[in-house]
Formats: structure tokens, C-alpha cells, sequence
């Protein structure tokens, strides 16, 4: 299989898997969204959906956020992790969103990238999720299954990021990404599968499997 080829068996095979793509971070509306995506940095969604609905029961806009003491966003969030700069970055850009934006998320991925706590991915899923523009955020998932299934060479998420894009249609970019992390949690894990187990890795590189069985 050439690598278009492979591309193109991984789109049919996950949207038949998962024809419905639920956004994995609870939320409801663009700014609740990117808070919970800040949070997500190096923890569970599960632990953030946990978490989120005390912090927005605080405060879920960002007028009212900018008025919480950081340390009492730091104390409700503490179980994500990273809490004095995740608290820090929260209170930040929602005063920023304030003076800057009329409180309104910014629908622009410079404006977006230029938030305190908001890198290239967190704004990736944001403008996917929240605004419908294509994007294809790269999580620790999608590099790993990239490389497993030698959709890129890239060492560095920003390369993985860019040869995805050109691998598969923009159109199909909102929704592939999450296929992508539904199936590596589920069936293509670092440890549970290592390139070999999950019905994928066995159709699109038999050879191997076969390398794998040989040398047992």
C-alpha cells in the first residue's frame, strides 16, 4: 500500500467506526470550550470534565472569570495539574478577551495563539469545534498513530500536523482528528497494540505482524 492508499483506508475505516464525532470535552459555547482545552494540557478529558462544571458553576464567562482570585481558580482546578499556571493563564486571557475582544472569543488563529495559555493546538481545537474551520489539532495520539502507520516522518508535531493536512481532504480534517483519538484510546493504545494488534495495524502492515510472530 502506498501511503495515499493507507490514508485513504484509515479515513473509510474510522468514519464507519465512528460516523458521530462528540467534541470529548464537555463545554457550551466557544469560551467554555477553550478553558476546557487549556485544562487538558497533559490531563485526562475525563479528570476536566470532572473539574469543569464547579469551576463554571464559579464562573462561565470571561467577565466573571477575570473577578475570580487566581487562587481560588487555582484551588478548583488543582486535581488537572499545572494549576498555578493553567489559574494563572485562565484569569489572564479572560481579562484579555475583555479589554481586547468584547469577551468574545476570537474566531482568528493569530489572536487565538496570542491568549496566555493558548498554544497552537489548544486554538487548533478551537477554531474545529467551536467555529468550523478546518483544522487538524495534534495530541499525543495522533503523532503516535501517524508515525505507526507511516503517515509522516516528522519527529515534531508540527511536521505530523502538516503532512496530515496534505494526506487527506481539508474537508475531512474537523472530523478525522477525533476519529483518529477515539481509536488510538480504544484500540490502538501505546502499549496495548505497539503496531500489531488492533485490526488497522494487521490490515495495513502484514508484513509486520508476520516479523512480530516469526521472531516468537
Amino acid at each position: 500500500m502506498t501511503k495515499a492508499e493507507r490514508a485513504a483506508r484509515i479515513s473509510n475505516v474510522l468514519a464507519e467506526l465512528y460516523p458521530e464525532t462528540p467534541i470529548p470535552l464537555d463545554h457550551f459555547d466557544p469560551y467554555t470550550l477553550l478553558i476546557a482545552v487549556l485544562l487538558s494540557a497533559q490531563c485526562t478529558d475525563a479528570r476536566v470534565n470532572l473539574i469543569t462544571p464547579a469551576l463554571f458553576a464559579r464562573a462561565c464567562t470571561p467577565e466573571a472569570m477575570m473577578r475570580v482570585p487566581v487562587e481560588e481558580i487555582r484551588e478548583i482546578i488543582k486535581p488537572c495539574g499545572l494549576s498555578p499556571r493553567k489559574s494563572q493563564a485562565i484569569s489572564d486571557l479572560s481579562r484579555l478577551l475583555v479589554e481586547n475582544h468584547g469577551g468574545q472569543v476570537p474566531q482568528d488563529f493569530e489572536a487565538l495563539e496570542a491568549l496566555p495559555g493558548v498554544g497552537h493546538k489548544t486554538a487548533s481545537v478551537v477554531m474545529a469545534q467551536a467555529f468550523g474551520v478546518p483544522a487538524f489539532p495534534v495530541d499525543t495520539h495522533i503523532h503516535r498513530l501517524a508515525q505507526r502507520w507511516k503517515l509522516t516522518d516528522g519527529k515534531s508535531v508540527v511536521q505530523t500536523e502538516a503532512d496530515l493536512k496534505k494526506l487527506f481532504p481539508k474537508s475531512e480534517w474537523n472530523k478525522l482528528h477525533l476519529r483518529i483519538i477515539f481509536y488510538g484510546r480504544e484500540h490502538c493504545s501505546a502499549r496495548g497494540c505497539l503496531g500489531t494488534t488492533c485490526g488497522l495495524c494487521r490490515e495495513l502492515f502484514p508484513d509486520r505482524v508476520k516479523t512480530i510472530i516469526t521472531k516468537k
